[in-house]
């Protein structure tokens, strides 16, 4: 089945906000409409398997992993109505101009990403692809030092606050990152 008219849906949030878990759930909830679905990757992300987006609470869904943006089109069929795209801050600049030209072509376009880096800084594509959104979520998750919600992403480097200065994209989950709220996010810059 067809949309009538395409849209961009973003989901974002920190690290552990349940980002991954929602696009799933949007993504089974169209299966079950009977539309066909499609899910993207990046291929850097292979923390839990390589051919499914995978939450940190456990829930997986089929996924094609890519190197760049461009293989999306190429990659994708005829018949898909649904694009789901995870892990989209990874991706070049790109992606936005390719998932504009999806929903402009009637898919619906579920994007999930990182809104900021442990900097606290906006992080590749999302700030864009927020922009040009039909419907944007920010999920929060909960500040592992005082329990009050959470929306910024620490890195810890053993044990301790990543430098302003570390690499931007290293990927891992619970051990080198937590969820912070703003009063206990560090980011040292010396």
């Amino acid at each position: 089945m067809r949309h009538h008219t395409g849209s961009v849906e973003v989901i974002c949030g920190s690290m552990f906000s349940g980002k991954t878990d929602e696009l799933i759930r949007r993504l089974r909830r169209a299966t079950i409409a009977r539309q066909k679905v499609q899910v993207f990757k990046p291929q850097i992300d292979n923390r839990y398997a390589v051919e499914k987006v995978t939450s940190h609470a456990g829930s997986d869904y089929d996924a094609i992993p890519i190197q760049v943006a461009k293989e999306i089109p190429q990659r994708l069929d005829a018949d898909t109505t649904v694009v789901g795209i995870d892990e989209a801050q990874f991706f070049d600049q790109e992606i936005i101009p390719i998932v504009q030209s999806l929903a402009g072509k009637g898919l619906r376009v579920i994007v999930a990403g990182l809104d900021t880096d442990f900097r606290g800084e906006p992080f590749g594509c999302m700030p864009v692809l927020m922009a040009v959104a039909e419907r944007v979520d920010k999920l929060q998750a909960i500040c592992m030092v005082c329990g009050e919600p959470a929306s910024h992403t620490q890195r810890l480097v053993n044990g301790q606050p990543a430098r302003y200065d570390d690499p931007i994209v290293i990927v891992g989950a619970s051990e080198m990152y937590e969820a912070r709220c703003r009063l206990h996010h560090v980011v040292p810059k010396e």
